[in-house]
């Protein structure tokens, strides 16, 4: 399927909008094929586990019912990054029509396929990580919606210092494997410098540099600062686990809670 075969702001609505059109097969004569959707999961299945459900209830309002009308292939990168290409790769090996995903696994996803359409539920740096040309413009096979995450760091270095009036040292934790994490890590330090906060920034890119980060950490810092990235989202119960212990008071992107097994 060619990129321009879909108007943008009809698949842009197959994640929330009012209507979506599948565009029908070029020859009349061949028996149509079901439309498959590849769902590239940055997490775990029970951490995107209301994502994928209100996704597919969007898609039954429209009239799109899972296994009947149209085929959804999931695959879910479980928190690694470095999964993003193989799973986006076997997707297209599988044919999809499409790739849903986050933007973490945008970068991965075009690096694949430059003509399956590839929507990203949201993206906190879209133009600066390379995803897209521009935000009015996106141009290639990639569009989605875009969080100015800029705006959000600002506000979380506001809470920190309602909470600690006197903080003087934050410590941040980022995923260096992945360019959008690098990107808000390098705004927290610009925005922690104009707050005259001293910044010490450690970088992770598994979940094994999680305990060595905080045994590092926890004996300078005053406050943690994590950035949101897949690793530190799947992991974000042993992050909260080591900064409970450490007793550093912690800023980070507003997850649902794990189910308690």
């Amino acid at each position: 399927m060619q990129f321009d075969q879909l108007k943008r702001r009809e698949f842009i609505t197959l994640l929330g909008g009012t209507t979506v059109a599948w565009p029908l097969a070029a020859d009349a004569q061949q028996v149509a094929k079901r439309p498959a959707i590849g769902f590239l999961g940055t997490n775990t299945p029970l951490a995107q586990e209301r994502w994928t459900a209100a996704f597919v209830q969007r898609l039954h309002e429209l009239g799109w019912i899972e296994g009947q009308t149209v085929a959804i292939e999931y695959r879910w990168a479980e928190g690694r990054t470095e999964r993003f290409t193989e799973l986006a790769t076997e997707l297209i090996r599988l044919k999809v029509d499409i790739i849903v995903t986050l933007g973490a696994a945008v970068t991965a996803a075009k690096q694949v396929t430059s003509v399956v359409p590839i929507v990203f539920a949201v993206a906190s740096d879209p133009v600066g990580s390379g995803m897209v040309a521009s935000l009015a413009r996106p141009g290639g096979n990639v569009t989605g919606l875009s969080l100015q995450q800029s705006d959000v760091v600002g506000k979380r270095l506001q809470l920190l210092l309602e909470v600690i009036p006197n903080l003087g040292r934050l410590a941040i934790i980022a995923n260096f494997g992945n360019p959008p994490s690098i990107a808000e890590a390098h705004e927290v330090q610009v925005r922690a410098h104009a707050l005259s906060l001293d910044v010490d920034t450690f970088e992770i890119r598994q979940l094994s540099d999680i305990a060595p980060a905080f045994d590092a950490l926890k004996v300078r810092a005053e406050a943690l600062y994590v950035c949101n990235d897949p690793l530190t989202v799947t992991n974000r119960i042993q992050i909260n686990t080591l900064a409970l212990a450490a007793r550093l008071p912690t800023v980070s992107i507003i997850t649902w809670p794990s189910r308690v097994q």
